[in-house]
């Protein structure tokens, strides 16, 4: 690590696609959640796809090449991080796997993975950061994403960080950990199979009575607020940074259904 004793650490955020195409807003609320705990930092221009999708369909040269990129424009901070465990599950786990056959990229593959963290397991593992100030009135439940828990061991991190806020209240929903039927390109390839998993998704989120829902990636949190609005449930969707940070205004992401029609 290049970290000085005078500052910080050097953190590079990991602008994701859906983030940047759908839901800024949850970067501006890592940025903020990072600087506030005394971070340093930046958001390379020259980033991409982590390459997750082409990894998943089998397109590994197309994958490589994104991940060169990702390597390239990332290496030198001293930490990168991003508000999606599904994407750093790929940096990782998966860059490593891909040049395991390169002696020039596998060293530079594994030491960005070393030093690749999912933006709340970041705050509460690393930087041992609570949010500061921040307040949200309402009920909250919580959905766990199959990456983040199963990837990266995400789990009681965002629970311990959504404590620290004034007003909320957390009630867990039944099966919380139970795939809400994203999967990238499995909702594609499989879309009667995702319609009931988000379906089951759906009904365990009504039935706690919370007014919000939160969770680590956007993906997941996009499908699970398209079927809220599709039944007309009055139910606020938002990415947990965005709650943190204190920026999570009006219905949330776009797929939540209006407060009132």
């Amino acid at each position: 690590m290049t970290e000085s004793p005078t500052r910080g650490p050097r953190v590079g955020l990991f602008a994701t696609c859906l983030m940047n195409v759908f839901r800024p807003n949850v970067g501006f609320s890592a940025v903020k959640l990072l600087e506030d705990a005394g971070c340093t930092v930046e958001v390379p221009a020259n980033q991409t796809c982590c390459g997750q999708p082409g990894y998943n369909s089998g397109d590994y040269d197309a994958a490589r090449a994104l991940a060169r990129q990702v390597i390239e424009a990332f290496e030198n901070y001293d930490y990168i991080v991003g508000p999606s465990g599904s994407c750093m599950a790929t940096i990782r786990h998966d860059y490593p796997v891909l040049f395991q056959d390169d002696p020039v990229w596998l060293p530079r593959a594994q030491a960005l993975s070393e030093k690749s963290w999912e933006l709340l397991s970041f705050l509460a593992d690393v930087l041992h950061a609570a949010p500061s100030d921040s307040r949200y009135e309402g009920t909250v439940t919580y959905h766990d994403s199959c990456s983040g828990l199963r990837g990266l061991g995400i789990k009681g991190q965002p629970r311990a960080l959504l404590g620290e806020v004034d007003g909320l209240k957390l009630k867990e929903m039944e099966d919380s950990e139970v795939c809400c039927g994203f999967g990238g390109t499995f909702c594609v390839k499989y879309p009667e199979i995702s319609e009931k998993m988000v379906e089951d998704k759906v009904r365990n989120v009504l039935a706690t009575g919370a007014d919000t829902l939160v969770g680590g990636d956007l993906g997941c949190l996009m499908n699970i607020a398209g079927r809220l609005k599709r039944v007309n449930a009055p139910v606020k969707v938002f990415h947990t940074a965005e709650v943190l940070a204190g920026l999570a205004d009006g219905p949330g992401l776009a797929g939540a259904a209006k407060e009132s029609e």
